[in-house]
Formats: C-alpha cells, structure tokens, sequence
C-alpha cells in the first residue's frame, strides 16, 4: 500500500479527494492538513468520512507530511501551494498539485492573472495533468499540475476539432456553467444559498484566470495560438459543469460526422462518453463519476457546431482526475479507485 497524503483536507476538494482515496484499493491515507483545523478529526468536519478516514489534521509542514506519506496531493489556492511543492520535491515525494501554480508555461502570463511566482524553475518540469491528452508524460512525471475544471471539460469538448484543423478557432464562443461548489468552502455572499438559489448569472467576463490555461491547451491542440471568449455562469445546483463551445466550421461535415470522428478519437479513453446522434449531455448523468459526456450538433444552416461537455466539476474537475493522476504516476490500473457510476438522481 502506498502512503498518500492530502495537504488542504478542510475544502470540497480535499473531502472529494479522501472520499476517493478511501475507496482505492493500493493506497492508504496516511495524513491530512489544514492550518485552520489542527488536532481535529477529519470526520469531525465532514461526518460523510465518519469510520472511513478518522486521521487528525496535521498542520501543512512539508517535512511532516512528506515524513508521513510517499505521495501527496495539494489541495491548496494557488500561491499557498507554491510554499509547500518545492518542499515536498526536495524530499523525494511525489506531487499533483491542485491549484493553478504549475498549470501556466509562461511565468509572465501566470504573473498577469495571478502573482509573481516563487518556484519559477519547476513550471517546465510540470505536466499538465490532463491524461487524455498528456498520459505518458503524465507517467514519468514527478509533478503534475491538475488542469481546472473548466478547462478540462473545454479541452475534451475540442480536442477532436482543434487536432484535425476542423473549425475557424478564432469564431471559438466558450459558454460554461458550474454548481456552486466551484467556488470553494470559504464563505462568499455570492455563495450564500439566498444569493445563489433560483438565480442564473455570469460572473468573470472577459476576465475570468481560467481563460489562458483555456487558451493555452487548445494552441497546443491546434498547434498555433488561439483566442476564445470565455464567460462562466453560476448555477444554483452543487455539483457540475456543462460547456457549450461554438465554432464555425471548415468544409461541409455533419453531425454524424463529426461524432464518428470524436468516437474514433476518443476510442479506448474510459472516462469519455459520446452521446449519440440526437442526444446531449446533462450534468445529472455525471454527478460524482470521472466521467465526462460529449455531445454535438452540426447546424448546416449557419455552418457552425456546437460541442457540449460535462464533467462533475469536484471529480473529473478536480480529485478524481489528480487520483487518475497518481494512478498513471504510480503504474497502477488507471481507473483504479474510480470506477462508479453517476449519482442519479
């Protein structure tokens, strides 16, 4: 069994993480963090873990979690993760890093939307732990850099288009929703559940930090720089992301088409399911798997397509791809510990 710890334990993330983890069948969870919650029990925050993870939470002290465990899971904000991962490396551990300190290449375009970064130098070991698209570098990496939940679901969504030059990407319109539990533990008024319930908003217009992580996966698809709108949107739901991606098309390809290709490419890929003709995706069908539901309708009329992608924005958003991470990191089965199936209702 391999030892693995989880520094940042008190948010949705870090409980999704111990809720996977506790059910996988080659690891043990050996230790838990949060600076705000020392001494306490773990499944005294989230009485969900009772009798499954009852460790105390230790503080976030590099040495102390790596003396604990042979690999380790940050699931901290960004700029919090960049103290502790240098660490953690230097000590032989391994690391899926969460936040998005290591997803961005360029320190000036991480600069721009974030901070200035402090670990600099690691940025191109990272891999960015999307295994769809990045699963032998994923293999042999030591630090991968989990992708966000929204640009996970946009990527998957395009991947098949952008590869075969199949869109004019810069007519590329990102629309994306998420349940609340995107935004964190951490008490917001936009989070409150009067702020939230029977509401439907944009939020981060034009200005949201996903959008170059976004950008910069679909260039590498592409294989030349592209722009997107991107706007978010708040659902008044807990879990789930759908994004809506139009594009206009190049050449004459319809729906049948274009689903035949994304089959094809995504033949073998266990966590990608593409709807039939005729039917599209619902965040109700992925609701705590690591699946993510691909859907798309070629409109011959304008000469556009519309992709959409969803994905449960805590599992294929989040811990259950770092576990999908580790998995390949570890030469375990890949699905290993994340074979269930939706939640549905």
């Amino acid at each position: 069994m391999v030892k693995v710890a989880v520094v940042g334990a008190s948010g949705y993330t870090g409980v999704e993480l111990l809720r996977l983890l506790a059910a996988h069948p080659q690891v043990e969870i050996s230790c838990v963090t949060s600076r705000q919650t020392v001494g306490e029990e773990i499944s005294t925050l989230f009485p969900s873990l009772r009798g499954k993870v009852n460790l105390r939470c230790d503080p976030g002290d590099p040495e102390l979690v790596a003396a604990k465990a042979d690999f380790v899971f940050t699931a901290l904000p960004h700029q919090s993760a960049m103290e502790v991962v240098p660490s953690l490396l230097a000590a032989g551990r391994k690391v899926v890093d969460l936040s998005a300190d290591y997803r961005l290449r360029d320190v000036a375009v991480y600069r721009q939307w974030y901070q200035e970064h402090t670990s600099p130098e690691l940025l191109a070991e990272a891999v960015y732990g999307l295994p769809e698209l990045h699963r032998e570098q994923i293999r042999s990496a030591r630090l991968v850099a989990n992708p966000g939940c929204y640009p996970t679901s946009v990527a998957l969504g395009l991947a098949p288009l952008l590869k075969q030059g199949l869109i004019d990407h810069p007519s590329l319109i990102v629309d994306s929703k998420s349940g609340t539990s995107g935004a964190g533990r951490s008490a917001k008024v936009g989070s409150l559940f009067c702020e939230v319930n029977e509401g439907f908003a944009a939020y981060g217009v034009g200005r949201h930090r996903h959008t170059p992580e976004i950008e910069q996966t679909l260039s590498q698809l592409a294989g030349e720089a592209v722009r997107v709108n991107f706007t978010p949107h708040l659902l008044p739901v807990n879990r789930g992301i759908l994004s809506t991606c139009y594009a206009t098309l190049l050449g004459n390809h319809d729906s049948a088409a274009l689903l035949a290709l994304y089959r094809e490419h995504f033949r073998g890929e266990g966590f990608v399911r593409i709807c039939p003709e005729g039917s599209l995706p619902n965040i109700a069908f992925v609701r705590g798997s690591n699946f993510c539901d691909i859907g798309l309708v070629s409109d011959q009329r304008t000469g556009r397509v519309i992709v959409v992608s969803t994905i449960d924005n805590l599992v294929k958003g989040a811990a259950g791809q770092a576990v999908q991470n580790m998995n390949l990191m570890l030469g375990f089965a890949e699905d290993a510990g994340l074979g269930g199936l939706g939640a549905f209702p």
